[in-house]
């Protein structure tokens, strides 16, 4: 018998929603029977494509034994972060503030107001790697509870005014950021760059696009020629290669998986996430424009293949991810982790002629015995298996292999074609199909940006399919909602879906002849104005959904794998001003770059959303007046030339272009 997450629509509630433990959604309903049987909660949060998700899941929440011991002792509880990104906030910090650490799948238990008493992230059934057992926690939760269940209340008191008082610190207030920040910034970047491989730090290597995008803004404002400028795009451009040449980087399908799992970015996490396409494709954008490198302009191509090709919903919108794991074959017991991406050297020797299949191995790191190190695959999943990187350049494989430069690439094009066919052959790992508009916002401004610089009026199009989705099933002419699967879930939207959909409407209107989109724009801010602004704070929050407890506040600040949405929203504010003249945006913008003064001084890698939009307020947004019939060599120069801080809007005109200050029209007749 299901339990009752058959109910639900998410993805990874649904997943679950045969386990032998007694789940419940996230609701009143849980908490009041936790009350009426004098339970603790036990708090599971996690995403459908996420791989310690799903290792626990199948030791124990498929375990008879222990969904025996959970049913007996807890209510237990299932929440999709990404459908509800508050009750993950929350309890996120707990686990980070109690353990140093934090990730998913989040494991927290609650008393029946809520309160955490103990908290972490995966735990193996029994104790292993000097993890604690699952079943061990929780049977001893369970006889604390019973035997000195005051302990755990002033625990879980403790933890909530702690949580409480932590949220609702505001910073002081004061003046704007000063100039010296941009500086901080690269000297930051500077201490943490890998100059051998790029990226920031040491292993696992994540994208963070935000970073990239602010350094190619920052040698924009210095200028290319300075020290500064110069240090700036060398930083960027070294990581963008790197990433584009490594097995982060699907070197058949196009698109990136989440991270990488070594310093190298050779062995991935493979999931694939929404966000992480959109933000790298504007990235890898950004970099062609600067550069005209070719491999820049190929990757973002390749992501724009990856997200109108697979993830594209029937409606036009775009799904949110796909899953590390799947089915190695049709009749395997278990899935593993990459075993749709990547390759066995004797399957590629089969597939590909003896020439063909020498030079793709080559080029790629293909290894008889696989190519993952013990370190990236700690659990051997990899064995045998290669993941495909650039691993040799096109010139050294001409001269080993006796050929031209461009007999190479013909062959490597069609030998990816061929490896491409026979992949997409095996079993598909699983996709949350679900729609959420912030990733989605994210999404339409990397098509629209897309379609503008490259002259693609396909990318367009995706762009419009997709905010015509969100406007007819995510917005009601007066609040936006979050989710769409089959039907709008009920989560109403937080400050991300507003910040991201606004920031792709923006792009949207740079690109389509309507003035609609900017109309659906100033829609979108007046109810984030109006539902989300904390005058105490300074700053869009995320507050408990309608009819919900509350049990924390909280004002989102770090621009992680996703820009924060206060940050994001400094930005938009900004170019909502100079595309509407309004001056209440510009005030609005003021407040939020002052309430992230005094962290932004302090901790300038961690919010370069924040820096960027600091950029543009100090040195202003430009604003390009482009005629409707644009066309011709100014248009292609306009197109190819990185403008960081620039809106578009479109006009009449004749053929010339004036500038003045931060205004330039251009007349085409």
């Amino acid at each position: 018998m299901p339990n009752a997450l058959i109910r639900e629509t998410s993805p990874y509630l649904l997943q679950h929603a045969h386990n032998p433990v007694d789940w419940l959604p996230w609701g009143d309903e849980a908490f009041a029977k936790a009350r009426a049987t004098d339970k603790l909660v036990f708090l599971s949060v996690g995403y459908s494509t996420c791989h310690w998700c799903h290792v626990m899941e199948r030791e124990c929440f498929e375990n008879e034994r222990i969904a025996q011991v959970m049913n007996h002792h807890f209510i237990n509880v299932k929440v999709d972060r990404e459908e509800r990104p508050d009750i993950d906030a929350t309890y996120m910090a707990y686990v980070q503030a109690t353990t140093g650490q934090g990730g998913w799948p989040m494991s927290v238990w609650l008393t029946p107001d809520g309160g955490p008493v103990f908290g972490g992230t995966y735990f193996p059934p029994g104790d292993r790697h000097g993890r604690p057992g699952f079943d061990r926690v929780c049977h001893e939760l369970a006889r604390v509870w019973r035997d000195d269940r005051g302990h755990l209340e002033e625990i879980a008191a403790r933890a909530i005014g702690h949580l409480r008082h932590e949220a609702a610190s505001a910073q002081p207030v004061r003046g704007l950021p000063g100039g010296k920040v941009f500086g901080d910034f690269l000297d930051r970047c500077d201490a943490m760059f890998d100059s051998g491989t790029g990226g920031f730090g040491d292993a696992p290597k994540f994208p963070r696009p935000v970073v990239l995008r602010a350094l190619m803004q920052i040698s924009e404002r210095f200028g290319r020629d300075s020290d500064e400028g110069g240090q700036a795009w060398r930083m960027a451009e070294r990581t963008l290669l790197a990433m584009a040449s490594g097995g982060m980087h699907d070197q058949l399908g196009g698109g990136f998986h989440r991270y990488s799992v070594d310093r190298r970015w050779h062995v991935p996490h493979f999931e694939k996430m929404l966000y992480d396409q959109a933000q790298l494709a504007m990235a890898y954008i950004d970099g062609w424009q600067i550069s005209g490198n070719s491999v820049l302009r190929e990757t973002a191509e390749g992501i724009f293949r990856y997200l109108t090709g697979t993830m594209r919903d029937a409606g036009g919108a775009f799904h949110a991810a796909e899953d590390a794991d799947s089915l190695p074959t049709e009749d395997a017991s278990r899935p593993l982790e990459g075993a749709y991406w990547t390759w066995e050297a004797d399957e590629i020797h089969r597939l590909l002629d003896p020439r063909d299949a020498a030079i793709f191995c080559t080029a790629y790191g293909v290894e008889a015995q696989g190519n993952a190190s013990h370190e990236s695959d700690p659990h051997g999943e990899l064995h045998g298996r290669n993941t495909l990187y650039r691993a040799t350049r096109r010139d050294d494989l001409a001269m080993r292999f006796d050929t031209s430069v461009e007999e190479i690439d013909e062959r490597l094009v069609a030998a990816r074609a061929v490896l491409l066919d026979a992949r997409a052959c095996r079993p598909r790992p699983h996709r949350d199909d679900k729609i959420l508009t912030a990733w989605n916002g994210l999404a339409i401004a990397a098509l629209a940006r897309g379609a503008r610089v490259l002259d693609r009026p396909d990318l367009a199009a995706a762009a419009r399919d997709a905010a015509t989705f969100l406007r007819r099933e995510l917005w009601d002419s007066d609040r936006l909602f979050r989710t769409f699967r089959g039907r709008c879930g009920d989560a109403r939207g937080y400050p991300a879906d507003h910040a991201c959909l606004i920031a792709g409407l923006i792009e949207l209107h740079a690109v389509d002849r309507t003035q609609e989109w900017l109309g659906f724009a100033i829609e979108i801010q007046r109810a984030l104005d109006r539902d989300c602004w904390d005058e105490e704070r300074a700053g869009y929050v995320m507050r408990p959904q309608l009819g919900e407890r509350t049990l924390m506040v909280i004002r989102e600040d770090h621009d992680g794998a996703e820009p924060s949405p206060n940050h994001l929203a400094a930005e938009t504010l900004l170019k909502l001003a100079a595309l509407t003249g309004e001056h209440g945006y510009t005030l609005r913008a003021e407040a939020l770059l002052r309430a992230g003064a005094s962290m932004l001084e302090a901790h300038p890698f961690a919010m370069p959303q924040l820096l960027a939009a600091l950029d543009l307020h100090k040195r202003g947004v430009m604003a390009f007046h482009v005629p409707r019939n644009a066309a011709g060599p100014r248009m292609d120069r306009l197109r190819r030339t990185h403008h960081p801080r620039a809106v578009f809007t479109h006009t009449e005109g004749e053929e010339l272009l004036l500038c003045e200050g931060t205004v330039c029209r251009i007349y085409t007749g």
